[in-house]
């Protein structure tokens, strides 16, 4: 356990990229078209990529705030923010190599789709955040813990399902960095609630209160319930999700017996 947030970022950036430049290119990219792809996985594939392509925009929505000011926290966005684009970038030559023609413009087709609504709200989160200054560290931190955890998961979820070797390869090294990710907000986000008990109340108010699926707002919730009913049907899923997610942020400071994220997903599996 790290006692502080310096120490969590000095762990991370020892960590070595797992998508380096030789694994990529260890990629069997030219054998992705023989094997199918079942078209359920589609739009999975499609919005985990414009989910991944958005992180300059969250990056430059977080630098905004209290918490993208925070020195350890900033270093860390920094190396982050790369390293999720390059994701997306990887997302889309896979569809391109299976046939799926996303067009050279896809960056800014999927830009241009989102919401007015969504970039009103992202302004409004900034100036709501100001007054609270570090005691809204944590709440951030806990929100980026979750997608963190959910999009590690998502992507070994889909690993398992889509059946397909040359996805499966490339997203072991998606799952990789992810995790890195998740560690590092994870472990940020158990230093700062550690700190006071506004903190933790804060943080579990409003994790209870406004957490939606990773990427909804800036995607419809159509898409984002489509690729949550997908990925994780049913009762089994549901109670995989919990498993995975729920209860790996209840062992954070202040969510102990905190059931909001599989709450909120049950609906969407349709249990």
């Amino acid at each position: 356990m790290f006692e502080t947030d310096k120490e969590v970022l000095d762990w991370y950036e020892r960590q070595p990229r797992a998508l380096s430049k030789e694994y990529v290119n260890s990629i069997r990219w030219n054998e992705v078209k023989n094997y199918p792809v079942n078209p359920a996985f589609i739009p999975v594939l499609i919005y985990m990529r414009d989910i991944e392509y958005f992180t300059d925009m969250y990056y430059q929505e977080l630098r905004r705030t209290p918490t993208g000011k925070d020195p350890v926290i900033r270093k860390f966005m920094d190396r982050w923010s790369i390293e999720e684009l390059h994701h997306g970038n990887l997302l889309n030559r896979f569809l391109e190599e299976a046939g799926i023609r996303t067009g050279k413009n896809w960056q800014a087709e999927a830009t241009r789709k989102i919401p007015r609504l969504y970039t009103i709200g992202s302004y409004l989160v900034d100036h709501s955040s100001r007054p609270f200054g570090k005691y809204f560290h944590g709440a951030h931190m806990v929100w980026g813990a979750i997608n963190e955890i959910t999009a590690m998961n998502a992507y070994r979820r889909l690993s398992d399902l889509a059946g397909h070797p040359v996805l499966k390869q490339l997203l072991i090294g998606i799952v990789q960095e992810e995790s890195i990710h998740s560690s590092f907000y994870w472990n940020v986000a158990r230093v700062k609630l550690r700190e006071t008990q506004f903190s933790r109340n804060l943080a579990r108010f409003i994790i209870g209160k406004f957490w939606k699926p990773v990427g909804q707002g800036a995607k419809p919730q159509d898409e984002a319930n489509y690729v949550i009913s997908t990925l994780w049907p049913g009762k089994e899923g549901l109670d995989l999700f919990d498993q995975k997610i729920g209860n790996r942020i209840e062992r954070l400071p202040g969510f102990l017996g905190f059931k909001g994220l599989t709450e909120r997903v049950a609906p969407i599996v349709q249990v």
